[in-house]
């Protein structure tokens, strides 16, 4: 099973990689230390997740194919 997670914003910065896939991840919570372990700085920063276009705050499981992005606060004007 292979996840594609997308950084948006300072995380892409953070990352080096605007794309990272993961493979083997059950769930978000599995792939967010898995993220920080791969990224360790990227605790210090705030962002929103979204799975497949749509914002969460829960723990969903996760299925081949689904893309992850992480997302930063965004300042407008």
């Amino acid at each position: 099973m292979k996840v594609a997670v997308l950084f948006f914003g300072v995380l892409t910065e953070v990352a080096g990689t605007g794309t990272k896939f993961y493979i083997d991840v059950k769930n978000l919570d599995d792939l967010r230390i898995r993220i920080y372990d791969d990224f360790p700085e990227m605790t210090h920063y705030n962002f929103r997740v979204s799975v497949n276009n749509e914002i969460t705050a829960d723990n969903p499981d996760l299925k081949d194919g689904d893309e992850i992005a992480l997302l930063p606060p965004f300042a407008g004007g």
